[in-house]
């Protein structure tokens, strides 16, 4: 089944209203992460959740708050809420063990996710791609990035409209300010899980450095960092695509081998 459905969580004002597009098969279940103001009908959520449907697989692909189909205005939203709803969509659908996509920011909620499942000493994903990771992206690629005049009117005004390809984007402080509370790069990261990174070395919006960065702080993982030579931000040609189903299949066919 994959008619959109809506799963609500938490209370009061923290109260959710998430878009979810679920397909049950067997193990294990696929989860797409999208990217800061993408939503699941993307190009490669689309094509992960063909692919796992094709072959069997449990997937599920999901809206964060004030993005595609979900509840609140996109510029009301920060990291935390995007966290909040996507820890709520790997506790609901629980029921078989759990491989995270991440692409851009995807990528980071994963990571933060994976954190809090241990924090709460709830089971780990069996293991975790991130495509163009933008780990403390509202820190490193964005924040570092702004010149002195554009960081003065997000502080005075409290947000700043940038201009994208996908049109005007909202950009608030509190998202900035929020962003610090979520940061993972200065300190090891632990995912008790193999780790995939798919990384273009064209990227503008996040550099390949960056995305070492997060390899090196992966210390106690079992990671690999592919560099794709020509790879833009997106990694949606073909040949990319292919590269991230190959990964997919291999970590796919590892759990059910574990099961075995």
């Amino acid at each position: 089944m994959t008619d959109l459905q809506f799963i609500e969580h938490g209370t009061g004002r923290a109260k959710s209203r998430i878009a979810v597009k679920a397909f049950k098969g067997k193990g294990p279940r696929v989860f797409f992460f999208g990217g800061f103001y993408s939503n699941m009908e993307s190009t490669k959520a689309s094509i992960v959740a063909e692919w796992a449907q094709r072959r069997g697989n449990s997937v599920v692909r999901f809206d964060y708050s004030g993005h595609g189909h979900s509840e609140r205005l996109f510029e009301e939203c920060t990291l935390s809420d995007w966290l909040a709803d996507s820890i709520a969509m790997l506790k609901h659908f629980d029921d078989q063990p759990a491989i995270l996509v991440g692409s851009s920011m995807g990528a980071w909620l994963a990571l933060l996710a994976i954190k809090a499942l241990a924090r709460q000493g709830l089971k780990a994903p069996k293991g975790a791609i991130l495509i163009a990771p933008a780990t403390d992206f509202t820190e490193r690629l964005l924040w570092d990035r702004l010149d002195m005049e554009t960081r003065k009117t997000l502080q005075k005004q409290g947000k700043w409209i940038r201009s994208t390809d996908r049109g005007p984007i909202t950009l608030t402080l509190k998202l900035i300010d929020d962003g610090r509370n979520h940061l993972l790069l200065d300190h090891p990261i632990h995912t008790g899980c193999p780790v995939r990174i798919l990384q273009g070395m064209e990227d503008l919006d996040v550099p390949w450095q960056h995305a070492l960065r997060l390899m090196e702080r992966l210390a106690d993982d079992p990671a690999s960092l592919t560099l794709i030579k020509g790879g833009d931000h997106s990694l949606s040609r073909p040949a990319e695509i292919d590269i991230l189903l190959d990964f997919l299949d291999q970590m796919t066919r590892m759990v059910e081998v574990e099961k075995t």
